[in-house]
């Protein structure tokens, strides 16, 4: 049988909790061959980002031709871009080989507060890439630095979605974790916005400073069940599964904010006989 396949656009980390070590992580469990195109190399572990070099667009152009003319994948996903022409180089490759499934994670700021995206780079992200992605999996902050509004309520939340298809987007999924009244209610919301239906998937709050990563995870999760052909619906479901149980099955590694647990998911589907 043929595996499906999926591609990551997005950094190295060092320390192997987010970015493409991420992802690949995510993919592989998931059961999907993933593939890599490296946008800059980080110098980080647990307690922090040290370094971070970016590669030229050159460079990411060149890696992506090269999957791009043997390895088609059946969905991408974009993760730490760093500059607006890489930014521009990813956008272009994804329209010339008509790639589908686009997930961007638009990864602006790293867990210890580094600055993982240049700032003029925010503007080439929603001119250039936005209108190509299927779905779009921001934070709040991150939702906020694209639309423009400061996100207090579930409501800023649902009017952060309407912005985001005026860019472009198809889907969005506006996560909670940032969410002010996260303290108050114990719960975490994530919003999946799909044209005028809205989906609210409800989650525990899991009191613990090992998250790093948690975004590129849940984004690689549903960019691994598109690619298998799942609905934006399915791939949504199953990714919050996934990242719920990496957090819950806590790994307690590191001295800093600590990385998920990929294999979780896996392992409590054969605990449950699945």
């Amino acid at each position: 049988m043929t595996p499906f396949k999926a591609l990551t656009i997005a950094g190295s980390d060092s320390g192997g909790g987010a970015g493409i070590q991420a992802d690949l992580k995510t993919f592989q469990e998931l059961g999907v061959y993933g593939m890599s195109a490296v946008t800059a190399v980080t110098a980080q572990n647990t307690t922090g980002v040290h370094g971070v070099y970016p590669l030229s667009a050159s460079a990411v152009e060149e890696q992506l031709y090269a999957i791009g003319t043997d390895l088609e994948p059946q969905a991408v996903k974009t993760g730490m871009l760093f500059s607006g022409e890489i930014i521009m180089a990813a956008a272009n490759q994804i329209k010339k080989f008509g790639w589908k499934n686009v997930v961007v994670d638009p990864v602006m700021i790293a867990k210890g507060g580094a600055s993982l995206l240049q700032q003029e780079a925010v503007q080439a992200l929603k001119e250039h890439l936005l209108p190509l992605a299927t779905v779009i999996t921001p934070n709040i902050p991150e939702a906020e630095a694209l639309t423009g509004m400061a996100i207090r309520t579930l409501d800023d939340r649902k009017e952060a979605a309407k912005r985001l298809h005026q860019l472009g987007v198809k889907y969005a999924v506006i996560k909670g974790g940032h969410a002010e009244d996260l303290e108050e209610t114990g719960e975490l919301i994530d919003l999946l916005s799909v044209g005028k239906e809205l989906i609210y998937y409800t989650s525990r709050r899991i009191p613990t400073k090992n998250t790093h990563g948690t975004g590129c995870t849940f984004a690689a999760a549903i960019t691994a069940e598109l690619a298998k052909g799942r609905s934006i619906k399915q791939a949504a479901e199953t990714a919050k599964c996934f990242i719920q149980a990496a957090i819950e099955d806590d790994l307690h590694i590191g001295n800093g904010n600590g990385p998920t647990n990929h294999w979780a998911y896996k392992q409590r589907k054969k605990q449950r006989g699945g």
